[in-house]
């Protein structure tokens, strides 16, 4: 009789990470992102659950609010939704999210989107000539700076962007693009004069 392994989980980009031009871009891993959508009637009690759950107030379109929490980060995407991402390795990111915000009533509707995104981080000195190339937003820090989020497309690829902090960018685009996502970036990188 053959024992059996217990499966592993696999990464979209195997765990990439590389250097070029002082910039460096590696797959994040171990972040969850958890969609949440929010009921009009709900708002002011929402409000009030991430403010008392995680010390933070609710980002408004096109920020994020960071809490120290679980290093959470909720993504200001859209009037009444928002994804949160946070420090979680697990498979129980709703329930996580939940236990903090749903405390007592639904307030809001939560789906785990931790395995549907492939997220890089590229950071350094000349990220944001890197970037510059395959984004179409003004992302020059004076139009999007630090705590700053937005919906876009790299290279015809659905894309957030986040300016986490002073030259470095977290950047989320769906999984099943994940290899040519990589591409488009790196490709970019090593287009840097």
């Amino acid at each position: 009789m053959s024992s059996l392994n217990a499966l592993q989980p696999l990464t979209a980009l195997d765990n990439f990470s590389e250097e070029a031009h002082g910039i460096t871009v590696t797959e994040v891993t171990d972040l969850a992102i958890v969609s949440m959508a929010i009921p009009t009637a709900t708002n002011d009690a929402f409000n009030k659950a991430i403010k008392k759950s995680y010390k933070v107030d609710r980002p408004t379109i096109g920020t994020f609010s960071q809490s120290k929490i679980n290093n959470a980060r909720f993504l200001g995407l859209q009037q009444d939704q928002m994804f949160v991402l946070f420090d979680y390795n697990s498979d129980r990111a709703v329930e996580e999210v939940s236990s903090k915000i749903n405390t007592s009533k639904q307030l809001s509707y939560l789906c785990d989107q931790s395995d549907s995104w492939v997220t890089l981080r590229i950071s350094g000195e000349n990220s944001l000539e890197a970037l510059e190339r395959i984004c179409p937003l003004d992302i020059n820090p004076s139009s999007f700076p630090v705590g700053s989020v937005a919906r876009t497309s790299m290279e015809h690829m659905a894309t957030i962007i986040i300016h986490e902090e002073e030259g470095s960018y977290l950047l989320l685009s769906l999984r099943s693009f994940a290899h040519s996502f990589l591409h488009a970036v790196t490709t970019s990188i090593k287009n840097v004069s």
